[in-house]
């Protein structure tokens, strides 16, 4: 098959080589450009926490970049959302990582209430790095449970435009037979694209593999019968869609 990855290039590049190892043929197309902000990171770290929470991977990435300034929180206690994720803090050296098996961050929120309730409700606030933009559900969920906590918001998502002589071979003289949705940003990104919106037809054979609901409900109602949602919100259970 032919799978359009549709996520950042650092991470489709990993997905494009697996895509390789299952015998499909894998095109890479990022519409979004993590911009990382080490020195809000930094000091977001240096205030005073009981616990760290991180919604996304690249979050891991700008702490691998602040270098050894990291090296004395990484017995802090990191709560994540997925197994990526979760591996993702542990390969930055983190030395203990809670993981939420859900896709979204009310399952995030729920792990560490739960947590508290088993083990009681430290003084110091938990510190969320975050991302922008970003859903509310995590902080929303923390709200209504009377958690304190501190968001930090340590990289942002930049949206950028390939050129029309770039995504015009990608999508439509060499039509994908699947594509891949790790986000709701990068589904709203594709199908705003104006080519896209264009060559809207030339999709309706065509596969929406969507890492959860929360992604899927991106893709427009004329395709609703095309989308196919992973059983479990990682990147293996999207790929066992293949």
């Amino acid at each position: 098959m032919r799978v359009l990855v549709v996520r950042p290039q650092a991470s489709a590049e990993k997905t494009a080589a697996k895509l390789k190892a299952l015998h499909h043929t894998p095109a890479i197309l990022s519409l979004v450009v993590p911009v990382h902000d080490t020195d809000a990171a930094t000091e977001g770290l240096a205030r005073r926490h009981s616990a760290i929470a991180i919604t996304s991977a690249e979050v891991a990435n700008v702490l691998r970049s602040i270098g050894g300034e990291l090296d004395r929180h990484l017995l802090t206690t990191v709560f994540a959302v997925g197994r990526a994720t979760a591996r993702a803090a542990t390969e930055a050296g983190f030395r203990t990582v809670l993981v939420a098996e859900g896709s979204d961050g009310n399952s995030l929120a729920d792990l560490i209430v739960r947590h508290r309730q088993d083990f009681g409700v430290p003084p110091e606030p938990l510190l969320y790095l975050a991302g922008t933009p970003r859903s509310q559900q995590f902080e929303a969920r923390l709200d209504a449970a009377g958690a304190a906590y501190e968001t930090v918001e340590c990289y942002r998502m930049e949206p950028t435009r390939p050129k029309r002589s770039i995504l015009k071979p990608l999508i439509v003289d060499e039509k994908p037979d699947a594509v891949l949705f790790y986000s709701r940003e990068s589904a709203r990104h594709f199908f705003e694209l104006p080519l896209v919106t264009e060559y809207l037809d030339s999709f309706e054979n065509a596969l929406f593999l969507c890492i959860s609901r929360n992604v899927a409900v991106m893709v427009p109602e004329r395709f609703a019968k095309s989308v196919v949602v992973s059983a479990t919100p990682t990147e293996e259970g999207l790929l066992d869609l293949l």
